[in-house]
């Protein structure tokens, strides 16, 4: 049996900021169980205690010493769905109401990454691979390498880093690899723990890591540029031999339009005509917007921010809000951007509708009712929206980079095949020509249009194909 230990910071049911906790989630359920052994191990922040702490198990008491911190820890068990949650609790650093964005968060993640090391030691728990996710993590091989490399057990854990998305990396003051991880100034002084001198965790991880991997085979090659790899694309090309890219998929339990309680009429592939049209209209009639079966409605759910291209959006919504359409958006992000989308709201009323915040039910309930998902990204490591849309029948329209490039397959009329919409150029032009051309497929060519709503409802999305990659590259990495 192969033992494998998830690292992250955050995973579903317990916290969730973005997609990450969707992947630590779901991924450790979709592999063969009867060949890994899988185990999970996160802080115990604040929410997780209130909600979960009565049926969790003690397991053991750690202390961790580590340059200036000197703190004690509590390791305690929750089995979730067959997946055995390792919590680590310390009210010092993690009994808060968030989860990131705070000013001692080097030490924070630092005490995490120690923490994790000094659990194992003292569980006697040392897995064959430990599988850290983001930056958040990413200082763990090289504890295991470098400051524990004496503890052969350590030693000899196989590390994989998944970057979720290179535009967040952790950077600090170099004085954090000696104040918070206690390692030795020599490691600095050799380059290999430093970057541009200061400490970056992502660099750290991408240097120490046996394998790396990201989330989308184009995404892989992105970040390799010095377009998409944030000043780390000359250490990425250094480490491309060892660099993979193996697609997200989503947890097809949770996203299920035949089981789903959120919507208001469950349907599949069978009744999806009925379904879909049932959903739009309670959509429509939950959002105050005028309840017309024959309208485009067109949505977004997502964070508001430069990355998720918002501002193209906001580039042609008037040259689209012109046309019979009608338009939802749920999400939260920059504020400028939440202005703009209030105003459209008073000015268009019954047309488009903004909810500002998120509400999980809701999304299942745009996911079922719009006709179509607009993500016209600037870059998209690989995006968990277009999935879930795919999953209900609704065709999105998205930017061709990053794993949106690698999951949603344009309309080629000519060969009916597709599931969706894309675009190139990062530029309002470019995507309102395809949003027209989409408007026009709706209105003129119904049949097409339901060809790919079948199309996309087939697609696998799932994390079982995700899995199976996993599953090789783990068999791969032990015999490194």
């Amino acid at each position: 049996m192969i033992k494998v230990l998830f690292v992250s910071f955050e995973s579903l049911p317990f916290v969730k900021t973005g997609g990450l906790a969707d992947v630590v989630y779901a991924l450790p359920k979709a592999l063969d169980s009867s060949e890994f052994e899988v185990r999970v191990v996160m802080p115990m922040f604040k929410s997780i205690k209130e909600s979960y702490y009565q049926g969790m198990k003690y397991l053991d008491h750690i202390y961790v010493h580590s340059g200036f911190i000197n703190e004690e820890a509590n390791i305690y068990s929750y089995v979730n769905e067959g997946v055995e949650y390792l919590f680590i609790e310390n009210d010092t650093y993690f009994n808060r109401d968030g989860v990131y964005g705070y000013a001692d968060d080097a030490a924070r993640f630092s005490f995490y990454n120690v923490a994790v090391v000094e659990m194992m030691i003292k569980m006697d728990y040392y897995p064959d691979i430990c599988h850290e996710h983001d930056y958040h993590a990413a200082v763990l091989p090289a504890l295991c390498k470098v400051r524990y490399n004496a503890i052969e057990k350590i030693r000899a854990i196989k590390h994989i880093l998944t970057i979720h998305n290179l535009a967040y990396q952790g950077e600090y003051d170099k004085q954090v690899l000696f104040d918070y991880l206690a390692f030795d100034y020599k490691n600095y002084e050799n380059g290999n723990l430093r970057f541009n001198d200061y400490c970056n965790f992502m660099k750290i991880g991408i240097v120490y890591a046996d394998f790396v991997t990201t989330v989308s085979r184009t995404y892989a090659k992105e970040i390799q540029t010095p377009e998409f790899g944030n000043k780390l694309d000359v250490i990425l090309r250094y480490r491309a031999k060892d660099l993979y890219g193996i697609a997200n998929g989503i947890d097809t339990d949770s996203f299920n339009p035949a089981n789903d309680k959120a919507i208001a009429k469950p349907y599949s592939l069978r009744n999806y005509i009925s379904g879909k049209k049932a959903n739009k209209a309670a959509l429509q009639k939950e959002l105050g917007l005028e309840e017309r079966e024959d309208t485009l409605l067109v949505g977004m759910v997502s964070r508001l921010t430069f990355q998720k291209g918002t501002d193209i959006f906001l580039g042609a919504i008037q040259n689209i809000l012109h046309q019979d359409v009608q338009v939802a958006i749920l999400g939260t992000g920059e504020s400028k951007h939440e202005y703009s989308f209030k105003m459209l709201e008073n000015e268009n009323k019954n047309h488009f509708v903004y909810y500002c915040g998120y509400n999980e039910a809701l999304a299942h309930r745009m996911y079922a009712g719009l006709d179509m998902l607009v993500m016209p990204s600037l870059f998209e490591p690989c995006g968990i929206s277009q999935l879930i849309a795919m999953r209900y029948g609704t065709l999105p329209l998205v930017r061709e980079t990053g794993g949106l490039k690698d999951t949603v397959e344009p309309l080629n009329e000519y060969e009916n095949t597709g599931n969706g919409f894309s675009f190139g150029p990062y530029n309002v032009q470019d995507f309102e020509r395809v949003f027209n051309y989409a408007y026009t497929q709706y209105y003129e060519y119904p049949e097409r249009w339901k060809m790919l709503v079948r199309n996309a409802m087939k697609t696998d999305v799932s994390f079982e194909r995700s899995a199976r990659e996993y599953e090789n590259l783990y068999r791969k990495v032990l015999e490194k």
